[in-house]
């Protein structure tokens, strides 16, 4: 409804003849100084539009303030229906109403910029972003209240929670509080494997139950285990040097094999290759379908081996030892084909990404302290940072593109991160000692943490594949704490 100019008068109106055409008023009776048109009382005058006069509607039973700015050339009427259209449109809080304004278009009447005075209200104009709560767009409901029968605006995904607390804890006496090992290892048959002491145990997470496999004897200890890609073939590294492969099916050792003059602390499975890194400084290439005991030596390190890792395509074998550095390998040579040596402590922590070839996370000894990202692709350092803490062990999730550190000195912490901004998006407490233990469930939901302390802790931190709330195969059903031997 527009609103009448000051000097305008409404036209008096007979009552509606359908016989006659309705006739426009010519200009010449426009009286010259004049700027209103004066038709005589006596005479019946027709206009090409319909005026609608609202004088004598009761806009008091509305109880609608109207503004007292202009009541001498303003029509009441107009004001009363401009501000109820407003009101149930853009909320008793808004101001003025304005032309519409797009991008394009933000100079206004008079030349005076209105992008900056138009009020926030107006559910039209086109934005980028929208700060607004999405009940604050409904032109009929304020302070969050519906019209009956209208649904309200879809909730906004909230962000995933992790729980703070560990699900389940294993009692895991004599683990041993030594950061060069590597003592725990998961399945893809969803049995965990722990070396405590100079004994190896399995425990079956779809029932709970714990299996002791192999005892190595008073003058011998586990120095590290891990499972075959696939099947149910264990290597258990010892003090000795040696490496014994077990069928875990069964519970029958398969073969012992040697070649390290000291103690094996890092296995990692290439299909049915095995490598094997060691205190001697060597990393040795074993084919368990060979005679020999090792197929090809690499020798790249000048300290002890203690972390192992192939790449999820098996061409790429990432080497971290006590001398700071990290080298990586391939199938083809006995020599690193690339060398980082931008840690200034021991790299233990080693972890392929599952989402992009080629990336490569590593971290620090109590020295360093940070996790440093790699393009092994174009041999290029990615990122930096510092965690604050002793970096004990990597695991990247498959589902979701996030990671988990595990700490020791000084606050013992396990994060979780996003990737890759490196946002914190959960900080987990409980262990009393350097979490020096890191695997991952074969869904890609659960980690087990293993610390000096003797416990073993089962965290949920990453969401299923299909559905964030899915609980694993090990779920709820095993809450409480036990022993694990």
């Amino acid at each position: 409804m527009e609103n009448p100019s000051s000097g305008s008068i409404h036209p008096q109106q007979s009552p509606p003849n359908p016989n006659l055409n309705p006739k426009t008023p010519n200009n010449n009776h426009l009286i010259p100084g004049f700027n209103s048109y004066h038709p005589s009382l006596s005479r019946s005058i027709y206009s090409d539009r319909f005026i609608p006069s609202r004088s004598s509607s009761n806009f008091a039973l509305f109880d609608l303030p109207l503004s007292s700015r202009n009541s001498n050339s303003t029509d009441d009427s107009s004001k009363a229906y401009t501000s109820l259209l407003r009101n149930a449109l853009f909320g008793p809080d808004s101001g003025p109403v304005l032309p519409p304004v797009t991008p394009e278009k933000n100079i206004g009447l008079n030349g005076r910029n209105l992008q900056s005075s138009r009020p926030n209200r107006n559910i039209f104009r086109y934005k980028s972003e929208t700060r607004q709560s999405l009940h604050s767009l409904s032109p009929f409901g304020f302070d969050d209240q519906l019209l009956p029968g209208v649904s309200g605006p879809s909730p906004v995904k909230a962000p995933r929670k992790v729980p703070r607390s560990p699900y389940k804890v294993l009692d895991a006496p004599a683990l041993q509080d030594d950061f060069y090992l590597n003592l725990v290892d998961w399945s893809s048959h969803n049995v965990l494997a722990v070396g405590l002491g100079s004994c190896v145990y399995l425990w079956h997470a779809s029932s709970s139950k714990v299996v002791k496999l192999c005892d190595l004897g008073n003058d011998d200890n586990v120095s590290s285990v891990g499972w075959a890609q696939r099947g149910t073939h264990l290597a258990v590294g010892t003090s000795n040097g040696k490496i014994q492969l077990w069928d875990a099916s069964c519970s029958k050792r398969i073969r012992t094999m040697e070649g390290h003059r000291l103690r094996v602390g890092a296995l990692a499975w290439s299909s049915s290759l095995l490598s094997s890194g060691s205190r001697d400084k060597s990393i040795l290439q074993r084919d368990i379908r060979a005679q020999e005991d090792y197929v090809s030596k690499l020798s790249g390190h000048r300290s002890e081996v203690c972390g192992l890792k192939w790449s999820y395509d098996n061409r790429e074998l990432a080497s971290g030892g006590n001398d700071n550095r990290l080298l990586v390998w391939n199938n083809h040579s006995t020599q690193p084909m690339l060398k980082y040596c931008e840690h200034t402590a021991a790299v233990k922590a080693i972890a392929w990404s599952p989402h992009l070839h080629g990336l490569l996370a590593s971290g620090g000894g109590t020295a360093d302290r940070c996790i440093r990202f790699w393009n092994t692709t174009t041999n290029t350092h990615l990122s930096c940072i510092d965690t604050g803490s002793q970096v004990c062990n990597l695991v990247w999730s498959k589902n979701v593109n996030e990671l988990v550190s595990t700490h020791g000195y000084s606050q013992n912490q396990i994060i979780l991160w996003r990737y890759p901004t490196m946002s914190k998006i959960a900080t987990l407490t409980g262990h009393t000692y350097r979490v020096l233990y890191l695997v991952i469930s074969p869904d890609g939901q659960t980690i087990v943490t293993g610390a000096g302390d003797e416990t073993l802790r089962f965290w949920n931190v990453f969401p299923s594949p299909k559905s964030q709330n899915t609980e694993t195969e090990i779920g709820a059903s095993s809450l409480g704490r036990t022993k694990i031997r």
